[in-house]
């Protein structure tokens, strides 16, 4: 088989289903965990903590996935209105436009001579294609996809979640912020070392980074709860 037809898979491949997936359970874990252990601080029942998790469950898988799909497709509308223009100073100014992608192509160290057969070869085969992927940085593994986004943050927003509801499901109801607290730590150390592996960055670098935002959001809620639960 010839080397040109090996496909390698890279990182970079996976940016935009992993950065939805990443954020979505993130989210999920940290704001589940604190609101419940900001309830639970303010000396609720177990059924109470319950109901409140399990209906920020809903409404944040809901928000994000109606946030990255609202961002998301603003993306979309921006890359398709370039790919737009760039279409039609094609049509337009053909010339011009392969002077400009010889140009981009000089830029990045081709001979003047090499880079005009590139720049005439690339144009035949796919003039857009070319200008969308080298000058205007579009292409179809960064190409934002805002139903994709909005689905994978909406599930793993609701598999983060679901772990502290099922820890205050179970522990006992004087000690549900100290295991909900607990399991989130760990939980969030797992999952952004896991990103971080996935995304090959540090894994002892993203599981702290990841935990300690965590610590700092149910330490906040929980001085909330403990707060205005001793003033009702």
């Amino acid at each position: 088989m010839s080397r040109l037809s090996h496909s390698e898979i890279h990182m970079v491949h996976r940016i935009g289903w992993l950065r939805a997936a990443v954020l979505g359970a993130n989210d999920g874990l940290v704001s589940t965990a604190s609101l419940v252990v900001g309830v639970a601080a303010a000396g609720s029942a177990q059924s109470e903590i319950l109901i409140a998790g399990l209906a920020g469950l809903v409404a944040g898988a809901m928000s994000m996935a109606a946030g990255e799909y609202v961002s998301v497709s603003s993306q979309t509308d921006a890359e398709q209105a370039d790919l737009a223009r760039e279409a039609k100073e094609l049509k337009d100014t053909p010339q011009a436009e392969l002077d400009e992608l010889t140009g981009i192509y000089i830029g990045r160290g081709l001979d003047e001579n090499l880079a005009r057969q590139v720049a005439v070869q690339l144009t035949q085969k796919d003039a857009l294609g070319a200008h969308a992927r080298d000058e205007l940085g579009i292409s179809e593994t960064v190409m934002a996809q805002p139903i994709q986004a909005a689905v994978v943050s909406a599930m793993t927003f609701a598999a983060g979640a679901v772990v502290p509801l099922i820890i205050a499901l179970v522990a006992p109801v004087a000690q549900i912020s100290v295991f909900v607290a607990g399991t989130t730590l760990i939980g969030l150390a797992a999952l952004g070392g896991l990103g971080a592996s996935a995304g090959g960055a540090g894994i002892v670098k993203g599981a702290l980074r990841v935990t300690f935002w965590g610590a700092l959001a149910m330490a906040a809620t929980a001085a909330v709860g403990m707060i205005f639960g001793v003033a009702a």
